[in-house]
């Protein structure tokens, strides 16, 4: 989204509540239990920071739902730095976003 750097300290906190911690609409239609992709999003840089994929995840990936760029914000914390962006199918239409 217009490719904003968010600054965090606290790594007890999910992604998902990161973002909207910094008040940016992120989808989460399943309240952040993982029982959805719509929090999903594509990692382009450090992949390599995220834990295994949880069990929520895990059952994602087999049923196709996730690709191996992509991860539950929901699910994940932040360990290091990382470069994401929301993947197309949860871009919300009143949002303008950068390429």
């Amino acid at each position: 989204m217009n490719n904003r750097e968010l600054i965090n300290n606290d790594n007890s906190k999910s992604i998902l509540n990161i973002i909207h911690d910094a008040q940016i609409d992120w989808m989460h239609a399943c309240g952040g239990k993982g029982r959805c992709t719509s929090c999903k999003m594509i990692v382009h840089e450090g992949i390599e920071h995220f834990n295994q994929p949880t069990s929520a995840e895990q059952r994602m990936i087999d049923n196709g739902r996730l690709a191996k760029h992509e991860r539950l914000a929901c699910q994940n914390k932040l360990n290091d730095d990382i470069d994401i962006s929301v993947a197309e199918t949860n871009k919300f239409p009143h949002i303008e976003y950068s390429a």
